[in-house]
């Protein structure tokens, strides 16, 4: 018998970093704030997540000054496109 969940990632097992792949799974990036917003989350929450994925390289992240304030992008990796890819498509085969 196949073992159905075998090939799940278990870093997308978080609400949160699935919604965060999900995003820039289809944006080239998207900022901090932006995320922050869509997700509905505090900073402090947000980061952490954000934290996991990049110790992980599954997301990387751009620092750069709009006027005179911070802004950090946030852009999927190679590898965390084709992670992200095999954990739906797990999840795919699961529900069939």
């Amino acid at each position: 018998m196949t073992n159905l969940i075998a090939n799940l990632n278990k870093i997308f097992d978080n609400r949160i970093r699935l919604g965060i792949m999900s995003i820039l799974s289809v944006n080239d990036w998207a900022d901090f704030n932006t995320m922050k917003q869509l997700l509905e989350l505090t900073d402090g929450n947000l980061a952490s997540h954000l934290k996991a994925l990049e110790n992980v390289k599954y997301i990387q992240s751009t620092k750069q000054f709009i006027g005179r304030k911070p802004n950090t992008r946030y852009s999927i990796t190679e590898l965390g496109e084709s992670e992200f890819k095999a954990h739906l498509d797990a999840l795919e085969k699961l529900l069939k």
